[in-house]
């Protein structure tokens, strides 16, 4: 079994946030930790330690939206099935949903912004040749996986639509990913279009979606250019957070040697 990483790191340093929603990380080192752990057993020196060190440790400030993560419906709305019931949080999520066969669609041809549709889904599964079966984990590779690391990444990639989304939920997939900060197209495109348009329907209305049927999707993945079209597993476990929008992944695909 060959394992891919696709997740990116929690970093104060490379930008894939917006400023208010960055991650803050203090990090104290094994010198640091000495006077941390001293308390906790009294008489105890810094010179009692081996080369005088103790522990190293990490402070972080972050959102749940911050790293690779995964996005319960109850981000996108508080109802779902079209207002039949609340939707859910992640820690209501099932987790048979998070390890399953994926599928990837190559969508880097596409130009920033773009808002991918239901026929250009339907035109990729068929270039690849993959019948799309009910549970699959369908991951979206855009230019954004390029830009990771610059400037640009929070701007970069194509979004997937209303349409595009319900193609994929109408035919039984609970679970998608992108490697773009958005599963929609950037906000600085979609605010161009509404700003000429004046049609609020194209804000975020491939999350939106999520009020007509729920899925969970997966957030600034990487590494999906490594990947087959087809043929491997997805594990993408999110981590419990009590009445949560989303959780932190260590996404995985998991192929055969």
């Amino acid at each position: 079994m060959r394992f891919v990483d696709l997740s990116i790191p929690l970093s104060n340093d490379v930008v894939t946030d917006p400023p208010p929603l960055r991650p803050r990380i203090a990090y104290s080192d094994h010198r640091e930790g000495v006077a941390q752990m001293l308390p906790f057993f009294p008489g105890l020196t810094a010179d009692d330690l081996p080369d005088g060190e103790a522990w190293a440790v990490e402070e972080v400030q972050l959102s749940t939206h911050a790293g690779t993560h995964m996005d319960a419906p109850w981000h996108y709305h508080s109802t779902t099935d079209d207002g039949a019931r609340p939707a859910p949080t992640i820690d209501q999520a099932p987790l048979d949903l998070f390890l399953r066969p994926g599928v990837k669609l190559d969508f880097r041809h596409f130009a920033d912004g773009y808002v991918a549709t239901a026929s250009d889904i339907e035109a990729e599964l068929e270039r690849i040749g993959h019948a799309l079966q009910p549970l699959d984990i369908v991951l979206v590779n855009t230019a954004a996986g390029s830009a990771y690391g610059g400037p640009d990444y929070v701007a970069s990639g194509c979004g997937v639509g209303r349409e595009g989304t319900n193609y994929l939920t109408e035919r039984g997939v609970q679970v998608v990913g992108t490697d773009a900060w958005s599963w929609d197209a950037p906000f600085v495109h979609t605010a161009r279009a509404y700003a000429q348009t004046g049609n609020a329907a194209l804000v975020w209305e491939g999350h939106k979606a999520g009020r007509e049927r729920p899925y969970y999707q997966i957030e600034k993945l990487h590494n999906l250019e490594s990947l087959p079209a087809h043929g491997f597993t997805v594990a993408c476990f999110p981590v419990k957070i009590e009445r949560a929008s989303a959780g932190w992944v260590r996404a995985v695909a998991l192929l055969d040697a």
